[in-house]
């Protein structure tokens, strides 16, 4: 019989994912394909797209170390804030970088949930096992 249980159990391809997503994340500010960020604001939304790239790659890190439910939680709280920081900060008028950043959140989201529902019934014990 084969194993259906694929999407249940916590991978560490789901943690390497998460780190290519915050290294495309930190990177995204100097894509050549978006219009130029109006200069007044440009500082802010570099920083804060860093600051949630370093935080995506890091709580990934984390994760592929030493499994915890914290990180999972606050990977989908960094997910959401990348959603709607091109509302928040100004840039929801620049095209391609507004999508860009609302898709990747919304990835990071999606991986957050399912890893936060692959380990919701894992024991402390079973988490330590993780990597």
């Amino acid at each position: 019989m084969s194993d259906f249980g694929f999407l249940k159990t916590h991978r560490t391809w789901e943690d390497w994912c998460g780190m290519l997503l915050g290294a495309l994340i930190v990177a995204s500010p100097w894509f050549p394909i978006q219009q130029e960020l109006p200069l007044a604001g440009q500082q802010i939304i570099v920083l804060n797209t860093i600051a949630v790239g370093l935080l995506v790659f890091g709580l990934a890190q984390l994760e592929y170390v030493a499994l915890q439910r914290w990180e999972e939680v606050t990977t989908i709280l960094v997910g959401l804030w990348l959603i709607v920081s091109p509302y928040v900060l100004g840039y929801s008028g620049e095209g391609f970088l507004r999508l860009y950043h609302t898709s990747l959140g919304v990835v990071v989201v999606l991986l957050g949930v399912l890893q936060l529902w692959q380990d919701w019934e894992q024991s402390d014990q079973d988490l330590l096992k993780h990597g």
